[in-house]
């Protein structure tokens, strides 16, 4: 007779992925981009390395969560890529190859990558949840561990999304700042090291978001890749 653990580990197991159709993939796509715009272009926190704190990469982190690596990496390299046409979409409603000659160059141009990265990191932490829920460690910490994968989903995206960060935006800023104000790598880690608060916050914030999407909408669950 199956316990009841295992029969809510077999329902939180994602379904096997089924085929989208292109439109499907084209809208998400389009609708994701259109979100990473807006966060940029919301008013940010200045400081005095000239780059600004924004919600960039909180969108660019849940589009990699929600929709998995290659359609988030899309939805992330539209966004800037329609900015380098002229689109006025980056942080401070700028847009235009000249923004490359500024000091957040490094920042923008890995926000493909790091949605990317965030694809994959959250696929292995959705597949790891309900695993750890019929673990051992589950049920020694408690009924709140064992209750459902869903439990533990939220801390797992939380490090897949810190890890696209911490891997991809922050190394290739840090490269960018050396690049185009000219300090060192010790100057530039100092400037970065100012973000690092803010970016833990907003890692926090797509984990908790992705998981009530998951919640709300079971399909994009199933469909994201």
């Amino acid at each position: 007779m199956t316990s009841a653990p295992e029969n809510e580990t077999a329902a939180a197991l994602p379904a096997p992925i089924t085929r989208s159709s292109v439109a499907t993939d084209v809208a998400l796509i389009a609708t994701f981009a259109a979100f990473i715009a807006v966060c940029a272009i919301l008013p940010g926190i200045p400081t005095p390395s000239g780059v600004p704190i924004t919600l960039q990469t909180f969108a660019v982190i849940l589009a990699g969560l929600v929709l998995g690596w290659r359609r988030g990496g899309l939805a992330a390299l539209l966004y800037v890529v329609l900015g380098l046409a002229g689109l006025p979409i980056f942080s401070g409603g700028v847009g235009g190859v000249a923004v490359l000659a500024g000091a957040s160059v490094g920042y923008l141009l890995a926000f493909p990558f790091a949605a990317a990265l965030a694809g994959v990191l959250g696929g292995v932490a959705l597949q790891l949840a309900p695993r750890l829920q019929a673990s051992r460690l589950a049920a020694r910490l408690g009924d709140w561990a064992v209750r459902s994968a869903s439990a533990w989903r939220y801390p797992l995206l939380v490090l897949a999304g810190l890890g696209a960060s911490f891997l991809t935006i922050h190394p290739a800023g840090i490269v960018g700042l050396m690049a185009r104000l000219g300090i060192s790598f010790g100057e530039a880690l100092a400037i970065d090291v100012v973000y690092w608060p803010g970016d833990v916050i907003k890692n926090l914030a797509a984990a908790a978001v992705a998981v009530a999407i998951f919640k709300a909408f079971p399909d994009m669950l199933r469909s994201r890749r």
